[in-house]
């Protein structure tokens, strides 16, 4: 399969499942989950700063991730996250739907089609 290579906004409903699903890898701080996105999806999905972190705000708020001061690469100081139990209990939900949501999309695109 092709790579695909043009920019696409983040499918609605999708956002905090990406940021969770990233941060289950391990802990990092905001710009290196929105670097690590950007870098898994090719440059596909470019994360709006005004999207990404009020996301990041609500699932802090709701309780799926945690952040605590750190320093990043450069050493700077940098607020890194973590999932919580509740953060890895959401994903797993939330994998299960979107696994079902994309086979139904593919029976749709793999039905055959009249002329």
């Amino acid at each position: 399969m092709a790579r695909m290579t043009s920019k696409a906004d983040v499918p609605p409903g999708t956002l905090d499942m990406l940021i969770l699903r990233t941060l289950q890898l391990e802990p990092m701080h905001g710009l290196g989950i929105s670097r690590r996105i950007e870098q898994i999806t090719h440059g596909t999905f470019q994360l709006n700063p005004g999207t990404f972190f009020p996301a990041l705000y609500r699932l802090e708020q709701d309780g799926l991730i945690k952040s605590a001061w750190g320093r990043s690469e450069t050493n700077r100081p940098a607020k890194y996250y973590r999932l919580t139990a509740s953060g890895k209990r959401r994903l797993k939900e939330e994998l299960r739907h979107w696994s079902r949501v994309i086979e139904a999309i593919n029976r749709i695109l793999e039905a055959p089609q009249e002329g």
